[in-house]
């Protein structure tokens, strides 16, 4: 008798949101799968057998001393095939699976709306109106014309939220009013959080990014010459874009304020983990959460990271380009692991804003390296989903300044909150002639 399969660690795993079925709901945020389980209470201690090194034996055995009797036999057999025909579990038949997904991905011709219907609405008219009404929110409350973007220099780019846009409105409307309708004729180099990349990996995709408002091309002459110089840390065509929404949101928002003419590069940005440095903390050279390390490690440390970070950076000193970048912030609470019941804009969130306030004076700074030693090494505590492609936008497209334009926390459910941010950045101005 072999071991039982792994249950994968991809899942979705929450507490049932329905009162008749209780228990823990799996679902896979993948696509791999597109069934939901919702495990009853009494067997949920039973799903940590499923780690790869239990033998099924074992399960059966806990289940008759829990008190399950003669039932206990067909109880692990049941609990074992429910988990198998769900796709839940890292065995042959997932292989198979993921296998026909990214065939199906990589065959395709468009990068279909993944989230349209959902955070979004999925009729062209019923979201060109909501995007109308709240972006011009505020000022139709106030009486007041639209803001004009006022660029103290030339702008390089912009950072909104990947959160639902109903938690983040203000931050999505503050740094989308920055563009003008000239920033069309820029390539849109979109860089997006990949939670569900690889580390130190960067996402690609040729496709154009379909949503109910048209079809954004993408500069693949771009994405040609960034795969031939980015190196092996590069992903092509990588599966994880067919799902990831930090991506999509921007898309969603640069079709409405720029048009059809916009022409994107679609770069996820997984994790960046430099090279050594769990056995750095261990040694005592660097304590996490404690900001600059004694001994400072680098994403760049990684040799293809640095690889990948050169080509970006030679590339759009080439061509006039624009960075939209679809971050997040702080992730603190029940939701995300966290013993306490946060509330936006009280108690220890106070303190999350402050240091949240401090990242983003790096970030508008741009110092790349007063930013990364503001980021926890081994951990951040405040689980900032955004790092990756901030950082890889200070050190691809460095600016010379930039400014907060709106900070906000949403309270994402009863004891969770999410922080973000609208950011704006700027080049250096051109020199007189």
């Amino acid at each position: 008798m072999g071991s039982l399969p792994a249950l994968r660690r991809a899942l979705d795993v929450m507490p049932s949101p329905d009162e008749n079925h209780p228990g823990l709901l799996l679902r896979d945020p993948l696509g791999y799968s597109e069934n939901t389980l919702v495990c009853p209470p009494p067997l949920v201690p039973f799903l940590r057998y499923f780690d790869g090194e239990h033998q099924a034996g074992t399960l059966e055995a806990a289940l008759r001393e829990s008190g399950a009797g003669d039932q206990a036999g067909p109880l692990a057999a049941h609990l074992l095939e429910s988990l198998a025909k769900a796709g839940f579990l890292d065995d042959a038949g997932f292989a198979v699976r993921r296998a026909e997904k990214h065939a199906h991905f990589a065959r395709a011709p468009r990068r279909d709306a993944a989230h349209a219907g959902g955070a979004y609405p999925d009729d062209a008219g019923e979201l060109k109106a909501l995007l109308e009404s709240r972006l011009l929110d505020d000022d139709r409350t106030s009486g007041s014309p639209p803001a004009v973007p006022v660029r103290p220099r030339r702008l390089l780019g912009i950072a909104a939220p990947h959160a639902s846009p109903d938690g983040a409105w203000d931050s999505y409307r503050a740094a989308y009013r920055k563009l003008e309708p000239a920033d069309a004729s820029r390539t849109l180099v979109v860089l997006g959080t990949s939670h569900y990349g690889a580390a130190n990996r960067f996402g690609l995709t040729r496709k154009p990014y379909v949503t109910p408002l048209g079809e954004a091309a993408t500069d693949t002459a771009f994405v040609d010459a960034l795969v031939e110089a980015g190196g092996p840390a590069v992903v092509e065509e990588d599966y994880c874009h067919a799902v990831e929404h930090s991506i999509e949101f921007q898309v969603v928002f640069l079709q409405h304020v720029l048009g059809a003419a916009a022409r994107i590069v679609p770069l996820l940005c997984g994790p960046l983990v430099p090279p050594r440095a769990e056995e750095r903390w261990a040694e005592g050279l660097s304590t996490p959460g404690a900001g600059a390390p004694a001994e400072e490690v680098w994403p760049e440390d990684d040799p293809a990271v640095a690889q990948f970070l050169g080509a970006l950076r030679a590339l759009c000193v080439s061509r006039p380009v624009l960075f939209v970048l679809g971050v997040d912030l702080a992730h603190i609470g029940r939701r995300y692991g966290d013993r306490l019941k946060a509330r936006a804009g009280e108690g220890v969130l106070t303190e999350v804003e402050k240091a949240d306030r401090m990242r983003a004076e790096r970030l508008v700074a741009g110092d790349a390296a007063g930013f990364w030693s503001r980021v926890s090494y081994g951990g951040d505590p405040l689980n900032w989903c955004g790092t990756s492609p901030l950082y890889t936008f200070l050190r691809a497209a460095p600016p010379v300044g930039g400014e907060v334009l709106h900070y906000e926390q949403w309270q994402i459910d009863a004891e969770s909150v999410v922080s973000c941010a609208g950011l704006a950045f700027y080049e250096a101005p051109a020199p007189e002639v």
